[in-house]
Order: structure tokens, then sequence, then C-alpha cells
């Protein structure tokens, strides 16, 4: 991880602890094992909600090829516009509260899997449900959503939401972490 890096993120997580989550980037652990819970040979599309600095993004990156398409949100500006930068090829937005209009915009009918790293319990519980919301529209039956936390509060709403397949811990993260795979159900 670059040191301008962490310091971007530090700034970012005073200016608004509530929408950054966290003092520290995800760990490379925490990404590599977050990307080894996705069957990539069956992604076609993809988001990943929170991208912040790109630890994350970088794994999608490496599994990812050309045809693969790619939605990174991230809200912090200085972060997006990094983001931006280092991955020309991917889709960067800001509001993840708009991700089924955006992959339509795109020509994107439905996600295979949505990666997220937001704080879901620092938003409001009408915020928190309109994101899950979103992340269930768009994923296609039977698609994954990955997302980490650092506590297990999440694992009711997803629950009653997704199958929760597993979740690991992560210690090698500051803080420890948790990874939630789910799946949306798929059409009877």
């Amino acid at each position: 991880m670059k040191h301008n890096e962490t310091l971007l993120f530090l700034q970012s997580f005073i200016q608004n602890p509530k929408q950054i989550g966290s003092l520290w980037p995800s760990s490379r652990f925490l990404a590599r094992k977050i990307a080894q819970q996705v069957e990539w040979n069956e992604i076609s599309a993809i988001a990943e909600l929170g991208s912040g600095t790109g630890v994350i993004t970088r794994e999608i990156k490496t599994h990812t090829n050309k045809q693969t398409k790619v939605f990174l949100f991230e809200k912090d500006d200085k972060m997006r516009g990094n983001l931006q930068q280092e991955f020309q090829e991917f889709y960067c937005c800001n509001n993840a509260y708009q991700l089924l209009n955006v992959i339509n915009q795109h020509g994107v009918q439905q996600l295979d899997c949505v990666i997220s790293g937001l704080p879901f319990f620092n938003f409001s519980s009408e915020n928190r449900e309109r994101l899950i919301n979103q992340v269930v529209e768009s994923l296609k039956p039977g698609g994954y959503f990955i997302a980490f936390q650092y506590t297990l509060q999440m694992k009711k709403l997803l629950s009653s939401r997704f199958i929760i397949e597993s979740i690991h811990y992560v210690p090698l993260n500051f803080p420890p972490a948790f990874v939630y795979v789910c799946r949306k159900e798929e059409l009877k």
C-alpha cells in the first residue's frame, strides 16, 4: 500500500467518518480473502461499492478481462479521481444509491457479483435498506453479494434478503473484518 493512499484515506476519514468507516484502508489480506470468494470464470459484470483507494479493485483487475464490465462506486471525490486515473477501463461512479440506474445506462441488466466495503451500520436504517435494495435488484438470481464489515451486526438484515453461504474472519486487517458471502435466491 502506498504511503500517500494511507494519508488520503486518513484525511477522508477525519473529514467524514460515517462515510469512510475506518481509519485505515483495507489490507491486501482482506482483498485476497474477498477475491477468493468470487467465481471469476462466471463474471461478466461486477460492481464494487466503496472502492476507496483501490486495494480490492486491484484484486478485481487481476481476475477480470477486457470483456468484463466493472463498476466502481466511491463517494469521496479525491479517491474517485485516483480510481479513474488508475482504472481507466472501469466505470467510476459516485452514488451507490444509483447502482441499478448506472448499470442499466451501460447496457447491463444484472450483475453477477457486488462487492462492498461500505460501512452499512454508519448509515441510517432507511439508507441501509435503500442500498441493500439496490444490490438485490441489480444482482442476477444466484448472484453474489460479498461484503466486509467490522462487526456481525449486518447478519440479521443480510439473512433476511440473501442466503448467507459463509462468514470469514480476517484478523490481518485493521480493524479485523468479517467477510459475508451472500447469494441471491434463484427464481423458482
